[in-house]
């Protein structure tokens, strides 16, 4: 059963999905389809985890961010998101199912958009593991703390009993920012010294490690 920690909230991309290629796919398809100056890659990947408008001012701060978000918004209106392949990190799956068996409560605050995250819930078939799930175009995105205060209002949950598990410094940034504690895993964008420095107790390989850590811990 749960020790300290009763509140789980993780991450998605990079952290729960195996999805930076997809996401850095669809991302330069839309920014060659609206008109915006080329990026690399590697530039792309540095941002995943946060929302979408974030993404853009970041990648084009030399630009208005307000003819950033109506060239975007006229997009999606238009054509929707491109759509990029749903599916978990190997053994994802039966991991979140054996913290949900043991008593945990778990959650979600992500980067992506409402839509989106349903849409991969359902895929993945995962919905019912999670008592509540945060999604950046419902609150202040990473890595403001906004999210994470919304799940622990709405679960009665106080910071000393949550933890946080992504795979980016803004993921270990919110966390830190909302007062609860953070453990990073290796499959995402982030190195391991830069999620450290974010503030991250422990980085594991992947969500398969948590519960060995939690025990390991006396968590």
């Amino acid at each position: 059963m749960p020790g300290r920690y009763e509140l789980i909230i993780f991450d998605w991309d990079g952290t729960l999905m195996d999805s930076a290629g997809e996401l850095v796919g669809a991302l330069q398809q839309v920014i060659q389809d609206i008109g915006l100056p080329e990026r690399t890659p590697a530039q792309m990947r540095e941002l995943v985890g946060l929302g979408i408008q974030d993404v853009l001012a970041r990648l084009f701060p030399e630009l208005d961010p307000a003819r950033v978000r109506d060239r975007l918004s006229r997009y999606r209106q238009r054509y929707g998101w491109p759509r990029t392949r749903s599916r978990l990190f190997v053994g994802i799956d039966e991991a979140l199912a054996e913290l949900y068996e043991a008593g945990f409560l778990l959650a979600v605050a992500t980067g992506k958009s409402r839509r989106g995250l349903d849409e991969a819930m359902a895929e993945t078939g995962c919905r019912d593991w999670f008592r509540i799930t945060r999604c950046a175009d419902e609150s202040v995105p990473k890595p403001a703390p906004n999210m994470i205060d919304d799940i622990l209002l709405r679960t009665a949950t106080e910071p000393e009993a949550a933890l946080m598990v992504g795979d980016t410094e803004y993921d270990m940034a919110m966390a830190r920012a909302a007062g609860i504690d953070a453990v990073a895993v290796r499959s995402g964008v982030h190195q391991e010294a830069r999620l450290r420095r974010a503030g991250a107790l422990e980085v594991i390989d992947d969500v398969r490690n948590l519960r060995a850590w939690l025990d390991v811990a006396g968590r």
